[in-house]
């Protein structure tokens, strides 16, 4: 049974359409690259997948775990165990990043005379390359690079432990080391829980580490192909998205 069903999504954000009828199934424990260039609908799909209220399903149904969900609240489908770590990573003053890894996990904020040693988000902050010692008690993202605002992000998402993960770019303004590493700790954790993946990404340079069933090319609004990885990445490489559609066209007779 799929985790993830979306049959004929078409989605307005005010009077325009942006999403033309996409059509996607993800099983428990498959990953997923979503491939696109700009403006294809790669974020206005993630976004009406959490529920965003600006995000107007005109037409078709999402189906979690067995549920339509196209109706719920953003709140209603977290709890359903949908997780989401976000291209923009917000910078929140005032609140201590080992006390935002507790609460979403569900736990309680740290107490010392409880806990000598904070231990659950020092595990998760180890466990995406960054040292508990010198980022529990920061302010979430406050002077934080791209690469550690992304890993950030990242253990969020561990720290959810959700059902399905979506990660919306978490390769774009990175380097090498943290694309590496957020790669392999993306592949470990879904593997480890059995959970969903989709990795939202223009680029092929995080496809190696993660390791997905499928790519998928989002093109205009549509889903355009669908199939082997590398097959489809290398032809993206060489021909460009615009090019590499006119070629699908071409040979499907000029559809």
């Amino acid at each position: 049974m799929s985790l993830l069903r979306i049959e004929n999504l078409h989605v307005s954000v005010g009077k325009e359409e942006i999403l033309r009828g996409i059509n996607l199934e993800v099983k428990n424990g498959e990953t997923h690259v979503l491939m696109g260039p700009n403006a294809s609908g790669k974020t206005t799909l993630v976004f009406t997948l959490i529920g965003y209220p600006s995000y107007r399903v005109t037409q078709g149904h999402i189906l979690f775990d067995g549920e339509d969900i196209s109706s719920l609240k953003i709140d209603e489908r977290a709890r359903l165990g949908i997780g989401i770590a976000f291209q923009h990573s917000p910078t929140i003053r005032g609140v201590k990043l080992r006390d935002l890894l507790r609460l979403c996990a569900g736990l309680e904020l740290w107490d010392p005379s409880k806990e000598p040693r904070e231990l659950f988000a020092s595990k998760i902050l180890k466990e995406v390359g960054m040292n508990p010692g010198l980022y529990l008690n920061r302010d979430v993202n406050v002077g934080f690079s791209g690469g550690e605002k992304k890993r950030v992000e990242v253990a969020q998402i561990f720290a959810l432990r959700p059902k399905l993960m979506i990660f919306d770019e978490p390769d774009s303004g990175v380097d090498i080391d943290s694309l590496k590493l957020i790669g392999n700790r993306i592949s470990s954790l879904a593997a480890k829980l059995g959970s969903a993946t989709i990795v939202i990404t223009h680029y092929r340079h995080i496809i190696p580490y993660i390791k997905p069933r499928v790519v998928h090319v989002l093109y205009d609004g549509r889903i355009v192909s669908s199939g082997n990885p590398d097959e489809i990445v290398g032809k993206l490489e060489k021909l460009g998205y615009e090019g590499y559609v006119k070629n699908l066209n071409d040979l499907r007779g000029g559809e």
